[in-house]
């Protein structure tokens, strides 16, 4: 049968298009996955040409939802199953996470479809899925939003071999996907196998099911939580706020501040000092695919308020949400069906999260602002929306009718997010804490419980601060990957250094948060930031400008989308003051991913707009030129103007391009 062709949902669609350089050749940490059906030549000959078209159909229809569902992209049909892959074209910081809920997806929904077969056709119509992580080369190709893609490397090649390996129904796994999930999913061990093209023997696992953590914060309270160091001022900041809440002044407060900075933490600091005080607490935690899951941060928030838990009996369930609605006067039946229907504890389990009409969905809102009301006639109540900017749609209109209902009420609503997160709250005044990095001294003194305080690693510490910027997240997985890799190790309650670290390897999962962040941003400043980072950690719009050329009419709205996003600021508040890169990791990420080609040629573009914005005082910049024409593999260029650098030269007149004719009279 003719294949059917990749397509891209809309909601996916819309952020490629405002992002239009996703669709250009870049490295990708990415997870690919594989499934196809087992024995499918027996399986069309028994069912027949036209059955086994229609079967297929269905098939695939399933397999897409379920990818789109979690912002996948079907990169390609294989004849009888897809290769789809998380991370690209748009970067996901959880690729390996929506990779594994995608493919737990489809086996729970093909398990009725086989059921059907076997039932109408006599078929045995079962699966097998693999997954592997790793960087690949991605690209577009056509010109339109088919979204088919090439994937190169051998991240691919082995995502194929594990679904190779997979037994009937089963899902297989890549240690290296293994060791991104495990604190979200329930693996098992799957031995070790010898896969073609991979030497020696490769330890592979079995994905049974979803863990009990969704997100980051959750994972590190499981693991056990780091020391909490610094933050005395935005701890007061927030007991002041709940204090005026107690007193009948409730309010809502946002925590904002940089992937990492410890936004999550401080919240979580803070909820946890205050239920030990008798505050009533409810949280609602927005993982990263939140967006595309309507009214998911809604349930989470009313199944918290009302105590209801995953793991205990539905009846257990129905009990806690019919006691509190007990305390609305107003509640009536109906409204105790909408509400155990939206729970999952109705009739049909299949409605939780759903709301099917407008009406429904506006009583389910007031409902839920009247518990909160109720609730903090009694206590004051503490409401916690937790990394607000992956929020959906629904919760966020919610969300604006809950602040305006805990108003002169005893409750207060904090929302922490990224820079990036906008709400029309946010712009009144006294309604935001902006969080910072860490200071250098808090710096050591977390790096001194997760490493050591031994002198023999005090520049390990200094090199892993440095590199960190006082980002507490960048500094834990730095230093867990260098446990992982085998760099320290643990011996007899301490730390020691078991092999020399030439070099501190970008973790994967900070590549991946921040490779997500640089594609969030719109086309034109996506390309502005990644021209930037081929200049370095530090330049001025000057030379960006000169090397933009014919684009250089967006770099005003570029750096300002930039610098909304905190990913770089001018060094000071003087017009004519260079930009920099809010954290340097940002630069090494922005830089890494383009292709060799492309930052070839970017360097030459810059080494170019260097001669030409500083055409007065070229002498200065005469190192910096060199550096740029080197690695642009002009090593006559690099050459020359290394000599000027040696030489000091001050007054340097810039090459003038002689035409053809004079070229060959020069020689």
């Amino acid at each position: 049968m003719a294949q059917p062709r990749a397509y891209t949902p809309n909601h996916l669609a819309e952020r490629i298009l405002r992002s239009r350089s996703a669709l250009e050749g870049e490295r990708k940490p990415v997870t690919v996955l594989f499934v196809d059906v087992i024995d499918s030549v027996r399986l069309s000959e028994r069912a027949g040409a036209e059955a086994w078209h229609r079967v297929l159909d269905r098939f695939f229809a399933l397999l897409a939802d379920a990818v789109h569902r979690f912002e996948g992209t079907i990169n390609q049909y294989t004849g009888d199953g897809v290769m789809a892959l998380f991370g690209a074209p748009i970067a996901h910081e959880d690729h390996a996470q929506r990779a594994c809920h995608a493919a737990l997806l489809i086996r729970a929904q093909l398990r009725g479809f086989a059921a059907d077969l076997r039932r109408q056709l006599g078929l045995r119509f079962a699966i097998r899925t693999g997954l592997n992580s790793g960087e690949v080369i991605v690209g577009a190709i056509g010109d339109d939003l088919r979204m088919d893609y090439t994937a190169q490397g051998h991240t691919v090649g082995l995502a194929a071999r594990m679904q190779q390996s997979a037994n009937a129904g089963k899902i297989r796994l890549s240690e290296g996907t293994a060791a991104l999930v495990a604190p979200y999913f329930e693996l098992a061990p799957a031995g070790r196998t010898r896969l073609k093209g991979v030497r020696g023997f490769a330890k592979t696992f079995e994905l049974a099911g979803p863990g009990a953590n969704r997100t980051r914060i959750e994972a590190s309270r499981a693991r056990g939580f780091s020391r909490f160091v610094g933050r005395e001022r935005e701890l007061a900041a927030l007991d002041a706020a709940l204090a005026r809440a107690a007193d009948g002044d409730g309010g809502v407060l946002g925590v904002l501040g940089a992937p990492g900075v410890g936004k999550s933490r401080l919240c979580q600091h803070a909820a946890e000092r205050w239920r030990a005080q008798g505050v009533a607490v409810a949280e609602a935690r927005c993982p990263p695919h939140g967006k595309a899951l309507p009214f998911a941060a809604l349930l989470e928030l009313l199944r918290s308020f009302l105590g209801v838990l995953d793991d205990e009996r539905p009846a257990t369930g129905r009990k806690k949400a019919r006691d509190g609605l007990r305390t609305l006067r107003t509640a009536g039946p109906d409204d105790a069906a909408l509400v155990l229907d939206f729970l999952g504890l109705g009739k049909d389990p299949s409605k939780a999260g759903r709301v099917d009409a407008r009406p429904k969905r506006e009583r389910l809102f007031a409902l839920t602002c009247g518990l909160v009301q109720a609730r903090s006639a009694r206590s004051p109540t503490f409401l916690l929306f937790d990394d607000a900017q992956w929020m959906d749609a629904e919760s966020e209109v919610f969300l604006g009718r809950l602040v305006d209902a805990v108003a002169f009420t005893r409750s207060l609503v904090v929302v922490n997010a990224r820079p990036e997160y906008v709400a029309p709250w946010l712009t009144e005044p006294g309604r935001r804490i902006e969080l910072a990095p860490l200071a250098a001294g808090e710096s050591e003194l977390l790096l001194r419980e997760l490493i050591g305080d031994g002198p023999e690693l005090a520049e390990l510490r200094t090199r892993v601060a440095a590199r960190a910027a006082g980002n507490p997240f960048f500094a834990e997985e730095t230093v867990q990957s260098l446990f992982e890799s085998g760099a320290l190790v643990r011996d007899n309650g301490a730390v020691r250094i078991a092999r020399p670290i030439e070099e501190l390897e970008l973790p994967v999962s900070v590549q991946a948060l921040l490779a997500a962040r640089i594609d969030a941003l719109p086309g034109g400043a996506k390309h502005v930031l990644q021209l930037a980072a081929v200049i370095g950690k530090r330049f001025a719009e000057p030379v960006l400008r000169a090397a933009l050329g014919e684009q250089a009419g967006e770099l005003g709205e570029a750096l300002r989308a930039l610098q909304a996003a905190g990913l770089v600021h001018p060094e000071s508040a003087e017009p004519s003051a260079p930009f920099t890169f809010t954290h340097p990791l940002t630069q090494e990420v922005a830089y890494a991913v383009q292709l060799q080609e492309a930052r070839v040629e970017r360097h030459r573009t810059v080494a170019t707009a260097l001669q030409s914005a500083y055409a007065q005082r070229l002498g200065e910049h005469a190192a910096l030129v060199a550096h740029h024409w080197a690695l642009a593999g002009n090593r006559s260029e690099a050459g020359r103007w290394r000599r000027l650098a040696a030489l000091q030269v001050t007054n340097i007149q810039p090459r003038r391009e002689l035409p053809p004719d004079a070229r060959k009279r020069h020689r």
